[in-house]
């Protein structure tokens, strides 16, 4: 049932109310039910957020709105309003329609989902391309002057542009769910176990809207990531239909492609280990994505983290070129931390090797093997 809405659930009659939208309401009986309503952009406390020319952008509809007004306006200047994984994913973008991108973000580094050092090797990236960066800067109002809009921050901060894309994060849509009595949790997601069970009887909530389980911490956290909504989509799914699955829980796995490079994380940095209770030790290796005689070899930055007292790995970080296997990297280091490899049994995985990819010991064992004499030394 597309463009329809569900707009109220009695759990006494186990009905779902839908509305189409001309308003012609249907009731649907359950048996089981799953919520799966995603999330919402984040509205930040900013005066003029919804002035022509200001977009969020979360859904196809806002997609596609910001799609007309490219096509029909043919802005040749852009503000985007965030440092996050979209914030960078549309600064390529628009870069690349020959607009001229300002990405202002209110902390003090871009993606700030991976360590500081290596944000700053994502503001070199897009300066290199030539998007200005300004980051320690509240974005407070955005006014209309004309074809323009006046975006004004704190320090003094004041800029024309012809379009302004806020991409502050998201919050879970979970008007519904709490409607009939759903618990919320962290950061105000619907709250579940690892059946994505709610604390009604047969109703699950899973994706975006859900809170998540983290496999390292073993408590539940909000991460709205599509590979977790998926994941646990298909746990909700067959409990619904009468099986007895778990959600086995995330480890946090993202990558994003910014121009010609690619960076991605897995696991806790040093600072979420730490104040996890783990004792971490991190260590930072360079190398060469493949054997450095054959063509288009180019530099990795990997940089790991383990636990000192049972020599765990804990997490990883990485940037390197678009076309080093970035990403395909980081998913190793997710599958031993799955699995709580140690430090040893991360370098004796038998990884495939050839001159154009590799080296006879992959860039990620050289990185753990580095940190095993880190840990040796007791550093």
């Amino acid at each position: 049932m597309v463009r329809c809405t569900a707009t109220s659930v009695d759990t006494r009659t186990k009905q779902v109310t839908v509305a189409d939208e001309s308003g012609i309401e249907t009731r649907l009986d359950y048996d089981k039910l799953v919520i799966g309503t995603g999330a919402l952009s984040q509205r930040p406390r900013m005066a003029g957020l919804d002035n022509p020319g200001v977009f969020l952008l979360r859904t196809l509809p806002d997609s596609f709105a910001i799609e007309e007004y490219l096509n029909r306006r043919a802005p040749r200047s852009a503000v985007i309003v965030g440092g996050g994984y979209i914030g960078m994913e549309m600064a390529e973008a628009l870069t690349g329609r020959g607009i001229k991108v300002t990405v202002v973000e209110y902390t003090e580094s871009v993606m700030t989902s991976i360590d500081a050092d290596f944000s700053l090797r994502i503001k070199d990236t897009l300066t290199r391309h030539g998007v200005t960066v300004y980051t320690g800067i509240g974005v407070e109002s955005l006014e209309t002057k004309g074809d323009e809009l006046v975006v004004e921050g704190t320090n003094g901060f004041n800029l024309l542009s012809e379009m302004v894309l806020v991409a502050v994060g998201s919050v879970p849509d979970t008007a519904l769910g709490r409607s009939i009595g759903i618990e919320t949790g962290v950061r105000g997601a619907l709250k579940v176990n690892q059946r994505m069970e709610t604390n009604i009887p047969d109703i699950y909530a899973a994706g975006d809207c859900a809170e998540t389980r983290h496999r390292i911490l073993g408590k539940n956290t909000y991460i709205p990531l599509g590979t977790v909504a998926h994941k646990q989509g298909r746990v909700a799914g067959e409990n619904a239909l009468g099986a007895s699955v778990e959600f086995a829980g995330t480890l946090g796995t993202q990558s994003v492609k910014i121009f010609d490079k690619v960076v991605a994380r897995t696991g806790l940095n040093e600072k979420e280990a730490r104040d996890a209770g783990f004792a971490p030790v991190t260590a930072d290796f360079e190398t060469w994505d493949h054997k450095v005689y054959y063509p288009t070899a180019s530099k990795l930055h990997i940089r790991v983290t383990a636990d000192r007292t049972t020599e765990k790995l804990l997490g990883a970080q990485m940037i390197g070129a678009y076309g080093a296997e970035v990403s395909k990297r980081i998913d190793i280091f997710a599958a031993a931390l799955f699995h709580g490899a140690t430090t040893r049994e991360f370098c004796s995985y038998d990884l495939s090797y050839t001159p154009p990819l590799s080296s006879p010991w992959d860039p990620v064992q050289m990185a753990v093997q580095h940190l095993e004499r880190v840990l040796s030394a007791g550093g």
